[in-house]
């Protein structure tokens, strides 16, 4: 079977329910299922309380067919995902001409059960218009500080360290 044969096949087993403007606040419940492909692999198919849905699946030697991202990946990339969000959305407020926000990981994790990540780098690229260094940095800083619950989960394991670079429209500039 082929790679978007396989996955259509997994999701046409998952019942998706759509929900109407779902949010969710601090001290509520969030919700998340996750229903196994079937016995002919380590697919499995993630659906979230807000009505999505995210693929999984395992290494071939680990029984996989390598079809979606590790597990482990997604928590990689959710923490990402968390911070570079809270990154544009401090240098909006603070009404800062940002275009763009990329952020690379990179992380290390224990050689032993569980592999916990125990290093992660943040590079972060942070386009835009007359973006000053200092405002860039601080909202960096004010995301794994104060903000982003993934780092803050994440940094009882691992240590956490970033750099940054930004960009003007136009050309680059030195990281930081």
């Amino acid at each position: 079977m082929d790679f978007n044969a396989h996955v259509l096949s997994a999701f046409r087993q998952v019942p998706v329910i759509v929900y109407d403007e779902v949010f969710i606040r601090a001290g509520e419940i969030m919700e998340c299922t996750i229903d196994w492909g079937g016995p002919d692999g380590m697919l499995f198919v993630a659906k979230t309380g807000t009505g999505h849905i995210a693929a999984m699946d395992g290494a071939p030697e680990g029984g996989g067919h390598n079809l979606a991202p590790r597990p482990m990946e997604l928590l990689l990339a959710g923490t990402g995902g968390c911070t570079a969000y809270d990154v544009v959305l401090i240098l909006k407020r603070g009404r800062h001409a940002v275009s763009g926000c990329s952020v690379k990981l990179q992380a290390e994790r224990a050689d032993t059960d569980p592999k916990v990540f125990t290093q992660i780098h943040f590079t972060f690229t942070v386009k835009g218009n007359n973006l000053p260094k200092a405002a860039v940095e601080r909202a960096i800083q004010l995301s794994h500080d104060k903000y982003c619950s993934a780092s803050a989960m994440l940094a009882h394991t691992a240590k956490i360290t970033w750099s940054a670079e930004i960009v003007e429209e136009g050309h680059a500039s030195q990281p930081s």
